[in-house]
């Protein structure tokens, strides 16, 4: 599904965030990157949404190399992939129904459609009863379901979460994982960065850690350090 050939990303001001990386992401794998604070693991995020281009290297996403993407191909290409943040970024303006909805207008959605599909992701994220409430109303752990509603409301074929546990208590972290355990179960391939080393220890998913810009490690049901 997705392919990094000779990747690097250096910055006006210098800093090399990525350095020659070689990734190839199956489609329905589970994978963690991991690594320190600038090892580069939100760049190659930013990559693959296409929010930043590569100084050197392709990026290679269903076939594709999304590196040469025209400006009119690159909303068509966002909505193969859910983007999942730390810090929720709902509207705070908009009740719950509407934040998600907003991902499916600004693809063009029917009203029909949204009515049918917002429900629907809405059940699935265990936020039924909360389509009216707005962001302000909710506890962290909700607020990021309905990230996740959001991010999975077009049948994204990718979902990137950049430590989407960062802000929520160790209780509400394994509740969102079990989530994601579930979307990835029915097919989605997720790319998570996280620091939470005692669920990538407890979950024994493919591990890809980072150090300055490279590839250090890609492990099978891997942990997120070895003492290393």
């Amino acid at each position: 599904m997705l392919r990094l050939y000779n990747v690097s990303k250096v910055y006006p001001n210098g800093v090399t965030a990525l350095d020659n990386v070689n990734l190839h992401v199956r489609r329905g794998d589970f994978l963690f990157l991991v690594g320190p604070s600038g090892a580069g693991k939100t760049t190659l995020a930013r990559l693959v949404f296409r929010e930043e281009l590569p100084t050197r290297g392709q990026v290679i996403f269903n076939g594709k190399n999304i590196v040469r993407l025209r400006a009119r191909e690159i909303p068509f290409h966002r909505r193969k992939i859910g983007m999942i943040f730390q810090d929720f970024r709902l509207l705070p303006q908009k009740n719950v129904f509407e934040n998600v909805a907003f991902a499916l207008e600004v693809t063009g959605a029917s009203p029909k459609e949204i009515k049918k599909r917002v429900p629907e992701v809405l059940g699935l994220v265990g936020l039924e009863g909360k389509a009216k409430m707005f962001p302000h109303q909710l506890s962290g752990g909700e607020q990021q379901r309905v990230c996740v509603a959001r991010a999975l409301v077009n049948n994204p074929l990718l979902i990137i979460a950049d430590e989407p546990t960062g802000n929520l208590d160790p209780e509400t972290s394994w509740e969102l994982m079990k989530l994601f355990q579930r979307i990835n179960e029915q097919g989605t391939t997720i790319i998570m960065a996280t620091h939470a080393w005692d669920i990538v220890n407890a979950m024994k998913k493919r591990v890809v850690a980072l150090a300055q810009g490279r590839i250090v490690r890609d492990e099978e049901s891997g942990a997120y350090s070895y003492g290393a």
